[in-house]
């Protein structure tokens, strides 16, 4: 993975430095709270319901055991001895006192860490395919143009204020697995068919209050242009996006006004003053970044082990396990391991501190120290030898690691929500807990199959709940109950959608009874081994709608549990705070 050199480190530590002034300027009345508030957002710091929360950065969610180790310590000394991880593959800390929070960055400066540009109307953390660089199905590794694209958007001048914040997302396999269409630039890195390397561009993708899907602006971009064209995209973005509506202020509101070739028109005007300058990536300069990414000393491996067959055969949670979280490494007797924060009954995407340990641990024994975050809001060891995951199911188990639900039901996207956001107009925690303990059984679930299921608190998205096949949007909040509407039909991937919402809202008591009616009518109407979305896709939207409200919920909402009891203890209302 990629290392400081001793210019990366001199400008995080004088950030931290800067910081620390600012910070001691807040508290004693130099500052107010808003001339401070550019200045902590700079830094990825948040005020929040409860406090402070900060947003770390990590890039193209590739981290080292000790960067882990370091979120373990940070947990543990200044926040209630967990932490977040989230759908832009960073984490987040919810509990933070202001006076700390420079310790806070001074500490991730020593394992090459910082919070820039996770926040504010920036470039923000460069997101990425899970599991580059091993994937079976990849074409080009995506991590060297990732982090040639962080170099270059960090501290970058001219894209310091934005009209609004700007996400980038690149895959380089078959598969998208970067949700690259919902993002205000996608790449995919592909080759053509010549063997030539470039990049598949789209532009205008986002959701939040407008969901849209991106276009294609550029069907093959060579890889030399990739700055320059993202450059030149971003140029005509800053000029004429709107800047007196924060609402109409994203690149797919400009897209969407201008049209996609009115658009491409002029970023190519833009371009032709770049295309071949100095921003032209060089085969040295590709090869210099690509020299932190090469193969690590993978041994020469069966790709079939006896005792793990054997085990496999004699074990069913073993065996449910292997079939969910375990995938497909591209070097034969490897594999590739989804570590579940989403057992039934925790906070999706949370970790606490000895889990984040015992995950660092297992890095450094079983997977070369490197470790993923997906911006599904799971773990993974990326190079695990087949002879060694034995030993490590059991070991992380221990530790609720090895809830075998990858792609099911319970493996829920969630957004922190009204619990600790001052956005957000309900909660998405206790009813992601609701909605899996309602379906936490293993075989129902691997009876319906691949599924997704996202959770945001309000409009803006957090937790992607336009692409999930069943979303779920907290809409209002009154007289003590909150409302939630529920889309169907959104999809992430090479045939990425928006959702559609199927009628009128419903309260948080009534939203699992909802799910339980949808699957009931995929389970009635589904064609052999047909996933959900694909009998979502082939019906409509209508059937499943007309099941939905064909009854009301008195019946339901009155015999299923209490939504305060439903939720253990350490996550009950009135507010989501574990281990508070």
């Amino acid at each position: 993975m990629y290392r400081y050199d001793e210019y990366d480190q001199q400008i995080v530590d004088e950030r931290v430095k800067q910081y620390r002034d600012q910070v001691r300027r807040r508290l004693s009345g130099e500052l107010t709270e808003e001339e401070f508030l550019p200045l902590r957002l700079q830094n990825g710091l948040y005020m929040q319901i409860h406090g402070y929360m900060l947003r770390i950065a990590v890039p193209y969610g590739l981290i080292s055991s000790r960067q882990m180790r370091m979120f373990a310590h940070i947990a543990r000394k200044y926040d209630r001895g967990y932490g977040h991880f989230t759908t832009r593959q960073n984490i987040q800390f919810n509990w933070l006192k202001l006076e700390e929070t420079p310790d806070i960055l001074a500490d991730l400066a020593s394992v090459e860490m910082h919070a820039i540009q996770t926040s504010g109307n920036c470039v923000r953390n460069i997101t990425s395919d899970e599991f580059a660089g091993v994937a079976w199905d990849e074409v080009v590794d995506p991590r060297p143009y990732a982090e040639i694209l962080r170099q270059w958007s960090t501290f970058h001048p001219e894209f310091a204020y934005l009209p609004r914040k700007f996400k980038i997302a690149i895959s380089g396999g078959k598969e998208d697995r970067a949700a690259i269409s919902a993002h205000d630039i996608g790449l995919s890195v592909t080759k053509n068919a010549q063997g030539k390397t470039g990049f598949r561009v789209l532009v205008g993708g986002g959701l939040g209050r407008t969901p849209i899907i991106g276009s294609e602006i550029c069907e093959f971009l060579p890889w030399q242009h990739v700055l320059t064209y993202v450059e030149s995209i971003l140029r005509v973005y800053n000029q004429y996006g709107r800047r007196d509506n924060k609402y109409k202020a994203r690149i797919k509101i400009l897209v969407k006004a201008l049209g996609i070739d009115e658009f491409r028109r002029q970023v190519e005007a833009d371009w032709a003053d770049l295309k071949d300058g100095p921003g032209t990536l060089t085969v040295e300069e590709v090869n210099r970044v690509a020299s932190f990414f090469t193969d690590p000393a993978y041994e020469i491996l069966a790709d079939h082990d006896s005792q793990l067959n054997a085990f496999q055969a004699d074990s069913r949670s073993f065996s449910n396990w292997m079939s969910r979280n375990v995938k497909p490494h591209r070097v034969p007797g490897y594999a590739i391991v989804v570590l579940s924060l989403k057992k039934p009954g925790n906070a999706p995407g949370d970790a606490t501190a000895e889990q984040m340990e015992v995950v660092a641990d297992l890095a450094d024994r079983y997977s070369l120290g490197e470790l993923r975050v997906t911006h599904k809001q799971n773990l993974v060891l990326a190079d695990v030898r087949q002879k060694d995951l034995i030993r490590l199911w059991q070991e992380a188990t221990a530790h609720e690691l090895t809830a075998p639900n990858i792609g099911l039901l319970t493996d829920m996207i969630s957004c922190p929500g009204a619990e600790f956001c001052t956005l957000a107009n309900a909660r998405s925690i206790p009813l992601a807990i609701s909605i899996a303990k309602r379906f936490e059984d293993l075989d129902f679930q691997h009876d319906i199959g691949e599924i997704d299921i996202n959770i945001s608190g309000c409009v803006n998205a957090c937790g992607q709940h336009h692409i999930g096949n069943i979303g779920i949007t907290g809409v209002e909040k009154k007289d003590h109950d909150e409302w939630y509407q529920v889309s169907l039909g959104g999809a992430e991937g090479n045939h990425s959608a928006i959702g559609k919402i199927i009628g009128p809202s419903f309260t948080f008591n009534q939203v699992p009874e909802v799910i339980n009616r949808l699957l009931q009518v995929y389970l009635r109407e589904r064609i052999e081994a047909e996933s959900f979305i694909d009998t979502v896709r082939r019906m409509g939207h209508t059937p499943f709608k007309e099941h939905v409200y064909a009854t009301d919920f008195d019946g339901e909402e009155e015999e299923s549990v209490d939504k305060h009891a439903v939720i253990p203890a350490q996550y009950s209302v009135p507010y989501y705070s574990p281990r508070f």
